[in-house]
């Protein structure tokens, strides 16, 4: 069993990363029906929540379905990240995550995010002053380092377990890859080699697939995995991987029935989170990934994209049943 602080998860739990404009509260919901064990908040920027600008503080609605679940923050400042620590945990989450791996320009450039990754003492006082300033178990998320001459997660892991944080995951690339090229493992094999490192290492980065998630496991010797990308679109992802780990065979692929329902899931709980038009308006950019290499749904995404009512909805997807369902049976015949 894996602990993080007070927070019990199985013995190789599988996390849903933070994704901006993508983990909220309904994907997250997904993801948790569909296995996840432990989830995470987009990130919030520190100085949003201290100036109380909406969409930050919205990013706080947590539910109690979808615990555990941490709220992650960002920022560059120690007294605003402590500050944004005290307001995070009014709202009661099982913990709180730093994020200082995000690589795009403009968190980068406020000197947050990834920008860290050059300055491992500013890193350690932002952590610190995250610790000290709340009674929640606090994680980190980060990187390799800036680029690949200057990988310094060694380091930083140590450094980072010696101001209390309670698991760190690592995002196997640099910043200069952002998420291009090939993540590499074997320096999240190597800080699980370091017998001064005691709190739970996850790996994250190019888990696709339930066999690359049990080689991984077995070759890199973390204590569990994080996925991204692969789950957008694709919330089966999880439980097809535990599924994988006890049996080393495959579930069904979900059925053309099954991405209807996810679809109408997600829309019905974006809806009631955001209101109904902007839930749905929200929702167009899921779509096509949950159709992802399904024929002929092109001929139905511009339908999908001219929803703005659940019932409307609600009509679209039993007119995409009744086309799959001939187009199956006449593949059939």
């Amino acid at each position: 069993m894996i602990k993080i602080g007070n927070i019990e998860l199985p013995e190789f739990p599988l996390l849903l990363a933070p994704m901006e404009d993508v983990s909220d509260p309904p994907f997250r919901r997904l993801c948790k029906m569909h296995g996840a064990d432990l989830m995470y908040s987009e990130f919030i920027s520190s100085e949003g929540l201290i100036r109380d600008a909406i969409k930050s503080r919205k990013k706080l609605d947590i539910f109690d379905y979808e615990r555990p679940v941490g709220i992650q923050i960002f920022g560059g400042d120690e007294e605003a990240m402590a500050m944004s620590a005290r307001i995070v945990e009014t709202v009661n989450p099982d913990l709180v995550d730093i994020n200082f791996g995000c690589p795009v320009k403009k968190v980068v450039c406020k000197g947050a995010g990834a920008g860290v990754l050059k300055d491992i003492d500013l890193m350690v006082r932002l952590t610190k002053a995250v610790v000290s300033s709340t009674s929640l178990p606090v994680t980190v998320k980060t990187r390799l380092g800036w680029d690949s001459t200057s990988i310094n997660i060694d380091e930083v892991a140590e450094r980072l377990q010696e101001t209390g944080i309670k698991a760190l995951t690592i995002h196997a690339r640099t910043r200069a890859q952002m998420y291009k090229g090939e993540a590499d493992w074997e320096h999240i094999s190597r800080i699980k080699q370091n017998p001064n490192i005691e709190i739970p290492i996850f790996g994250n980065g190019d888990i696709d697939s339930p066999e690359k998630a049990l080689e991984y496991k077995q070759k890199y010797a973390c204590d569990g995995i994080m996925i991204g990308r692969a789950a957008i679109g694709y919330p089966w992802v999880f439980n097809e991987i535990k599924h994988f780990f006890k049996t080393g065979e495959h579930l069904p692929a979900p059925t053309i029935d099954d991405r209807l329902l996810a679809v109408r899931q997600h829309a019905e709980w974006s809806a009631e989170w955001k209101g109904e038009r902007l839930g749905l308006i929200e929702m167009r950019q899921h779509y096509s990934n949950y159709f992802r290499g399904v024929p002929h749904f092109k001929d139905f995404r511009k339908k999908f994209l001219e929803v703005f009512t659940l019932e409307e909805m609600d009509a679209l997807i039993h007119e995409t049943k009744e086309f799959y369902s001939e187009y199956l049976a006449s593949q059939q015949a």
